[in-house]
């Protein structure tokens, strides 16, 4: 049995995973922004281990979040699932002053992987729209820029497989890899997104919890069970070190030296 630990996962694939990985037996801690929506993962998934509260779209919030789940860890899998969707409207900051996108799925998930006491294994949710990412942080928080909702969006799946990758090769001891799920139709992916959805949180619980050696990877990115390429920017170890850089200094979180 593993303990497993999934942010965003009050519902979507974050939830599916948790049901998934529940089911096997093993011990899952969900994750929600707020006590609420905590309540609905409980009832949705009755065989959690337990439910860690934390908005992501706050430092401060997602600092606790790492303190609580020191307390009732150590992990040995954590799926970092959590994100915002892309929007057509305006840029939006939250309460750190920082583009929502950016915070909620780079900064969080670097937050909480510096914080943490390390598990065995980190799987970082990427998409296939990452390959349409920019590599250039100049403007990471879109102050200059005309809004693009989809760019940001892609920006930060692109910046997800950078941190997996960049966290593989830091952190030798630990299994780091980034997941594209697909296009399907959960709340962020609409009604008519047309790839499988049960087969859509299969890759990052197997990749958890799998004694499967094919599963037993690190630095890779996979799609359906199968490595997937990558926009060759994610393998590019000076734009990881510089993503690395930039989101310690935004949050004032150093990445410790692990192995």
């Amino acid at each position: 049995m593993a303990r497993v630990l999934i942010t965003g996962s009050a519902d979507g694939l974050g939830l599916m995973a948790a049901q998934r990985l529940s089911a096997q037996g093993h011990a899952v801690t969900l994750h929600a922004r707020s006590e609420i929506r905590g309540e609905d993962a409980r009832r949705a998934c009755p065989k959690l281990e337990r439910v860690l509260v934390g908005d992501l779209a706050s430092l401060a919030e997602t600092r606790a979040l790492a303190a609580a789940a020191n307390a009732t860890g150590p992990y040995d899998a954590v799926i970092h699932n959590a994100a915002v969707g892309y929007t057509i409207g305006k840029r939006a900051e939250t309460v750190d002053g920082l583009e929502q996108h950016f915070q909620i799925n780079v900064l969080a998930p670097y937050v909480l992987t510096a914080l943490m006491t390390p598990p065995s294994r980190l799987v970082y949710l990427s998409s296939g729209m990452h390959r349409g990412g920019t590599p250039d942080l100049s403007d990471a928080q879109w102050k200059t820029r005309r809004w693009n909702g989809s760019q940001a969006y892609s920006d930060t799946k692109l910046h997800d497989t950078t941190l997996a990758f960049a966290i593989a090769r830091r952190w030798p001891t630990v299994l780091a890899n980034s997941v594209s799920p697909g296009w399907v139709a959960t709340k962020m992916g609409g009604a008519g997104a047309p790839d499988d959805l049960p087969a859509a949180s299969v890759t990052q619980s197997w990749l958890a919890v799998s004694d499967d050696p094919a599963a037993k990877v690190t630095g890779q990115h996979l799609y359906h069970q199968e490595r997937e390429d990558v926009h060759p920017a994610t393998r590019d170890e000076r734009f990881q070190d510089a993503l690395l850089a930039y989101c310690a200094q935004l949050s004032d979180v150093p990445l410790p030296v692990v192995g």
